[in-house]
């Protein structure tokens, strides 16, 4: 077993923590994906504060918001990967980032749909809908 792998195996929290903050940098700063979800976020977050909604509401919105974020990295980790391993088409490699690719839309299209229905409702309150 290579000496590099033991070193890995045996790190410090601290350690640890720090690996997973340079991979939030790599995937904001080298994926414009990464970004367009985080504008979006953001504006959810400045809606969600206009329309007062509830602590309930805020939960399964930041739950939508993290959801999202999540599948955006592990499709960015998959498409590094796959450069990693090789640059000629392979079936596999195909099948595997659209696969990605399809998780983090559907990730999207759940998120949009609870966003709709908790916005759609604040909006019908604060308009005396119902």
């Amino acid at each position: 077993m290579p000496e590099e792998y033991n070193n890995f195996r045996h790190r410090s929290w601290f350690a640890k923590f720090g690996d997973a903050f340079r991979g939030i940098k790599i995937g904001m700063r080298g994926q414009s994906s990464f970004f367009v979800h985080i504008f979006i976020a953001f504006l959810v977050a400045i809606a969600g504060l206009a329309l007062g909604v509830s602590r309930i509401e805020w939960c399964l919105l930041i739950l939508c918001i993290a959801g999202v974020l999540t599948t955006e990295m592990v499709n960015s980790a998959i498409e590094i990967l796959a450069k990693a391993v090789t640059n000629e088409y392979h079936e596999h490699i195909r099948d595997a980032l659209h696969m990605g690719s399809a998780a983090v839309l559907l990730a999207s299209f759940g998120s949009a749909a609870v966003g709709t229905i908790i916005f759609l409702y604040r909006t019908g309150l604060m308009l005396a809908w119902w």
